[in-house]
């Protein structure tokens, strides 16, 4: 299985990425997993020019389809996203802006491979879950015009630093043993 995990956030070195790290080591298990950051791609704004909902394509040229590559290859897709101001961080928004060419409420537009799953997880530094709700449903929501099965979240309060992350391991390698047990 194909196991892409991704860091919502442009922090390379924070709770997000440290969380990042552990679904890495516990989904390995035999599979293929390939950890990546939304820092690490030129993804640059949305003009809203429309273009692609004639073409299925977008003329900005920039990284959104190396990293579109990543999803396409991929079975499986964990999210990982901290709040920023109660939703995703905005270089992750700005990804799914460019992604509309992929998008399924115009035709023609362009496909990912059927039957991928994806998989969120939510994280704040304060104690309400509404927050990561938001963070979730904004994921799922993407997912659901990719075509791409939400099937599982995780929602995780009270994480501020990497340091905080290791209390937190159990019910992240539990959430990891939901993902490697669904087909």
């Amino acid at each position: 299985m194909k196991i892409l995990v991704i860091n919502c956030s442009p922090v390379k070195n924070g709770a997000t990425a440290e969380i990042v790290k552990m679904v890495s080591s516990f989904v390995d298990k035999g599979n293929e997993v390939r950890a990546v950051c939304i820092d690490d791609y030129e993804i640059k704004l949305c003009r809203g020019c429309r273009k692609c909902h004639e073409t299925a394509e977008c003329s900005i040229l920039d990284d959104t389809k190396k990293l579109m590559a990543e999803y396409e290859w991929a079975d499986k897709i964990v999210s990982v996203s901290p709040s920023y101001w109660a939703d995703i961080p905005g270089q992750f928004k700005v990804f799914i802006d460019r992604c509309t060419p992929w998008c399924n409420t115009h035709e023609p537009h362009a496909k990912i491979p059927s039957g991928k799953k994806g998989y969120t997880i939510a994280l704040r530094t304060g104690p309400s879950m509404p927050e990561c709700e938001k963070i979730i449903g904004s994921i799922e929501h993407f997912y659901g015009h990719l075509e791409i099965e939400p099937s599982g979240k995780l929602e995780l309060c009270k994480v501020e630093h990497k340091e905080d992350v290791a209390a937190r391991a159990e019910e992240i390698r539990e959430f990891c043993d939901g993902i490697l047990a669904s087909a």
